[in-house]
C-alpha cells in the first residue's frame, strides 16, 4: 500500500507533471465515468454523480494521510489508492488502461484514469473532504507533531510502538516501510512499550520520522512491487526487507519478526528489546 511519501509523489506529479505524466491543475473535464460501481464510496451529488463533473475545473490537488484530494470547486475528489490503486494522465489517444475504475476526460484531449487491480481502492465526492478524513490523526510533517506531543501521548500507552506508530488515528500517512525505518533509525525496537519510551527517546523518534518520509519523498517514494513505480528510496533501505543481511551500522544480522499482524524488520543489536 502507498504510504505517506507514495501519495504525496502522486499530489505533486498531478499539480506539476512527473510520474502520473501531465498535470492536471486548470484542466477543464468535458466527462466522468465510473467503470467498477463499488469505487465510489460516496458522493454528495447523488444520482448526478458522473453528470456533475461536466465543465467543472481541477483547481488544486492535496493531501491528507493517505488521501489525495482533488479540488473541484464547489466539491471535492477523494482518492484513496488503497492496496494497488494507480493514476495515470495521458493524451487520451490509446485505449483505456485494462483496470481503469473511474475516468475524467479533459476539454483538451487529455484524460485521467484511476486503476485498480485488486479492487480495494475508493474514490469520494463531497462538499467537505472533513467529513471523510475526519478520523485521522495529525500530520508527522505538520508543525503540531513534536517531542512534546509524542511524549504526552505515548505516557500512558501500553501498546507496542509499531502498531501505536501505525494507527492513522494518531498519526496519518505511517506505513509498514518507513515505521521500521524509522524505528531503526531512532535505536527503538518495534515491541517496545510506547509508554517505556523516554522523553529523550521520544524526540529522536519524532526527528527520525520526519528525516526518514522527508527522504522518502525526494526520492519518490519506494518502488517495491508492480503497484508503485518510479520511486529510488528502496535503494537506500537500512532493514526493511533486508532480512538475513547485515545492519549498516553494526554489522550484525538484520532479523525480521512480526508485530501486530506486521512484517517486521530490526537490527537486534541497534534496536535492543
Amino acid at each position: 500500500m502507498p504510504e505517506l511519501p507514495e501519495v504525496e509523489t502522486f499530489v505533486r506529479s498531478l499539480k506539476f507533471g512527473g510520474m502520473t505524466g501531465e498535470p492536471v491543475l486548470d484542466r477543464k473535464i468535458s466527462s466522468a465515468a465510473l467503470l467498477w460501481q463499488r469505487t465510489l464510496a460516496s458522493s454528495d451529488a447523488g444520482d448526478e454523480f458522473l453528470s456533475w463533473f461536466q465543465e467543472k475545473t481541477i483547481r488544486d490537488v492535496t493531501r491528507r494521510g493517505k488521501y489525495i484530494i482533488l479540488q473541484i470547486p464547489p466539491k471535492y475528489l477523494l482518492i484513496h489508492l488503497r492496496m494497488s490503486g494507480d493514476i495515470k494522465v495521458d493524451d487520451g489517444g490509446s485505449l483505456t488502461e485494462k483496470h481503469t475504475r473511474f475516468l475524467m476526460k479533459f476539454e483538451d484531449g487529455t484524460r485521467m484514469q484511476f486503476i485498480d487491480t485488486r479492487k480495494f481502492g475508493r474514490i469520494w465526492l463531497t462538499d467537505d473532504p472533513e467529513s471523510v478524513v475526519h478520523k485521522l490523526g495529525i500530520e508527522p510533517l505538520g508543525e503540531v507533531f513534536t517531542s512534546d506531543w509524542l511524549t504526552a501521548k505515548i505516557a500512558h500507552s501500553p501498546r507496542m510502538i509499531k502498531p501505536f506508530l501505525l494507527d492513522q488515528s494518531i498519526i496519518a500517512g505511517l506505513g509498514n516501510i518507513y515505521t521500521d525505518e524509522s524505528l531503526f533509525m531512532a535505536g527503538i525496537h518495534p515491541k517496545r512499550k510506547a509508554q517505556s519510551l523516554s522523553a529523550g527517546e521520544a524526540e529522536k523518534l519524532v526527528n527520525t520520522i520526519r528525516q526518514v518520509l522527508a527522504e522518502g519523498i525526494r526520492l519518490n517514494g519506494a518502488s517495491i512491487d508492480w503497484v508503485y513505480r518510479g520511486g529510488q528510496f528502496q535503494n537506500h533501505f537500512m532493514v526493511y526487507q533486508r532480512a538475513g543481511q547485515k545492519c549498516p551500522h553494526c554489522g550484525a544480522l538484520i532479523q525480521k519478526t512480526t508485530v501486530g499482524q506486521r512484517g517486521t524488520h530490526f537490527c537486534p543489536v541497534c534496536q535492543p528489546e
